[in-house]
């Protein structure tokens, strides 16, 4: 006790030049902290405006009439008016904006559904059962996702035209409940696999079988991977544009980045404020998805390098 008072109270030898200069140190360490966090801060500011700018720009030009538009890069709009959005919510060809927004809603949340029941069972069976051939099929499964998408364009077509399928939702998510999504059934093997196996064990005593252990024990536990993917799958269907072109042909049918595309066709070239309108109408959904929901991607990968 002795010894730690004697630590805090000033001796004779102290001199004041030495308690000065050592004030004097920490003065200048805290000016270069402050510089130093004042420059990064400066820097991610730049970076964030530079990155934002385009979107940005887009949605007040959407405010803007056309000829404010071309030539000019201001954000604030000189007329602001609603107009623009008006004519986007009329939709193409007598189709409303609303159902392009329905049916990509649709795809999206039936692609949410079928990835989450496939993948779970589906990495259920690769990482808590043992069947012959298992690492085989596993391995089959993940060399699929270096198979680029556009060598199975054409035999997937002649399938599913041959099958009656084409101009319909069918051959958008039949997948999604197949487990065709490889990089979904990884990301939740690579979670189970940390799982302690004791669980299964101790359910196993108690007489559950498979499913019980699986719709129990590991469903619960899941939620990090599965929200996850549930998120990726949203937003991979909601911006999918090639899928709905290739096997949708009635507009009533097509989802929001279709039409965008063909509103952009359709509508003059003078009439930029429109297409900007009809973008900021599709990405805004998606936007405020993530944004909501983005903070269960960061829970979902950090939990990845826990071991059970």
């Amino acid at each position: 006790m002795t010894s730690v008072l004697q630590k805090h109270v000033a001796t004779p030898d102290d001199r004041p030049d030495d308690l000065d200069r050592s004030a004097e140190l920490r003065r200048e360490a805290r000016k270069k902290s402050l510089v130093k966090a004042t420059i990064f801060h400066v820097l991610v500011l730049a970076v964030a405006a530079v990155i934002l700018y385009p979107a940005l720009w887009m949605l007040m030009s959407s405010l803007k009439p056309s000829n404010e538009i071309v030539g000019n890069i201001s954000l604030i709009p000189e007329n602001a008016s609603f107009a623009n959005f008006t004519k986007a919510l009329g939709g193409i060809g007598g189709v409303s904006f609303w159902t392009f927004f329905g049916n990509s809603l649709f795809l999206a949340v039936m692609s949410v559904i079928g990835v989450i029941l496939s993948a779970t069972i589906t990495a259920y069976a690769f990482a808590r059962i043992e069947f012959p051939g298992r690492k085989v099929w596993f391995s089959l499964m993940i060399a699929t996702l270096l198979l680029p998408f556009h060598v199975v364009i054409i035999p997937q077509y002649i399938m599913f035209n041959e099958l009656g399928l084409v101009n319909t939702f069918v051959p958008l998510l039949i997948g999604k409940f197949l487990a065709a999504e490889a990089f979904f059934v990884f990301l939740m093997v690579q979670f189970m696999r940390n799982l302690p196996r004791e669980l299964d064990e101790a359910a196993r005593i108690d007489g559950a079988g498979h499913v019980r252990i699986f719709r129990s024990i590991m469903l619960p536990l899941m939620k990090p991977p599965v929200m996850t993917a549930s998120i990726f799958a949203f937003i991979w269907s909601w911006n999918d544009f090639f899928g709905p072109l290739l096997y949708l042909k009635k507009p009533d049918l097509f989802s929001l980045p279709v039409a965008l595309r063909i509103y952009v066709d359709q509508t003059t070239t003078s009439d930029y404020g429109a297409q900007m309108a009809m973008a900021v109408l599709a990405l805004v959904p998606v936007l405020l998805f993530f944004i909501i929901f983005q903070r269960f991607i960061v829970e979902g990968v950090s939990t990845q390098g826990l071991k059970g």
